[in-house]
């Protein structure tokens, strides 16, 4: 009977044996090692070819879209709409909050406002007899007040109801074209006063807007021209850019609303901010750029708050009075 191995004997063979195995996983082993080392070439190489297509079409894109805004170039400047594109809401709507608060409204004017509101928020266009309506309505509000007395009122109102509703993102785009050393107007229907504060608040150049007449510091109840909305903002940006010798093919311009076309289509940089639809259409049409601020909306609804109550009520009316809110 064949004596069995010792422990000693038995280690040497299943070492042996492991030995044997071991070799011939040796081969598997190599044969993996190989295909690892294939794989990790081949990956290599696809990363570089993915680099090599990145950087080309970085280069590309450098062509086609060169560092904007170009810092140091003088000649170019940058025009932002206000409402819903700087600011959530309408100025005006706030401003008109503010005036009520401070008793500027009677309630046979605050009716009527109410009314014109309701109706421009439900014909949704700007019917030129019912728009001068509105128009003279609005004036009827500052009509004998002091020119400095609203002003002072409005620095007030900004800090109630604006201060807290810029866009942030609209804002670091506005800084962008500051740091580039351009210079940077708000270009608005509100009144220029409202539009002045507003600006000076956030570190601009300063405003296009509405001008009301005035004589010796008082409101006459009459505009100079028409409100500045529509092609009158196209004038207004092309008139200062004659004046400020810039090149408006090197300008760029912010709006949300289709109404601004006419601007936006003036220089050579058009970007769509917070826009409603046709003026989104119409970005996608020309090729322009978007930008949207807003989250969980298509579009920023300016009006009254289902739960503001009555002073509110007076913003929402102003807000239409004064100078025609664009795309109701």
């Amino acid at each position: 009977m064949p004596s069995r191995p010792s422990p000693r004997r038995a280690w040497y063979w299943l070492a042996r044996r492991g030995r044997a195995a071991t070799a011939r996983s040796v081969l598997a082993g190599e044969a993996s090692a190989d295909a690892a080392r294939k794989q990790e070439l081949e990956l290599r190489q696809e990363e570089e070819l993915q680099q090599g297509v990145f950087a080309a079409a970085q280069s590309d894109e450098e062509e086609e879209e060169p560092e904007f805004p170009v810092a140091g170039d003088t000649r170019a400047a940058a025009f932002f709409d206000l409402d819903n594109t700087v600011m959530q809401g309408a100025a005006l709507f706030h401003f008109g909050r503010g005036l009520y608060k401070r008793d500027f409204f009677e309630k046979r004017e605050l009716a009527r406002f109410a009314w014109q509101q309701t109706w421009f928020r439900m014909a949704g266009n700007e019917n030129a007899g019912h728009m001068a309506d509105v128009r003279s309505s609005a004036l009827s509000i500052v009509q004998g007040h002091r020119v400095a007395e609203l002003t002072a009122i409005g620095e007030e109102i900004y800090d109630e109801y604006m201060a807290g509703r810029i866009w942030p993102g609209t804002r670091a785009l506005a800084q962008a074209h500051l740091d580039a050393g351009q210079k940077v107007w708000l270009v608005t229907a509100a009144p220029v006063e409202t539009a002045t504060i507003i600006a000076r608040r956030l570190g601009l150049t300063g405003a296009l807007g509405t001008v009301a007449e005035s004589v010796d510091g008082v409101y006459t109840g009459r505009l100079v021209g028409e409100p500045l909305h529509g092609p009158a903002k196209a004038e207004a940006v092309r008139a200062l850019a004659a004046a400020e010798d810039l090149e408006l093919e090197r300008c760029a311009a912010y709006s949300d609303s289709a109404n601004d076309i006419p601007m936006l289509s003036l220089v050579g940089y058009p970007y769509a901010i917070n826009p409603d639809s046709r003026l989104r259409d119409h970005a996608r049409d020309m090729g322009w750029r978007l930008r949207d601020y807003r989250t969980g909306r298509k579009a920023a609804k300016v009006g009254i708050p289902a739960a503001a109550g009555v002073g509110a009520v007076a913003g929402g009316a102003a807000a239409a009075v004064a100078l025609q809110r664009r795309r109701r």
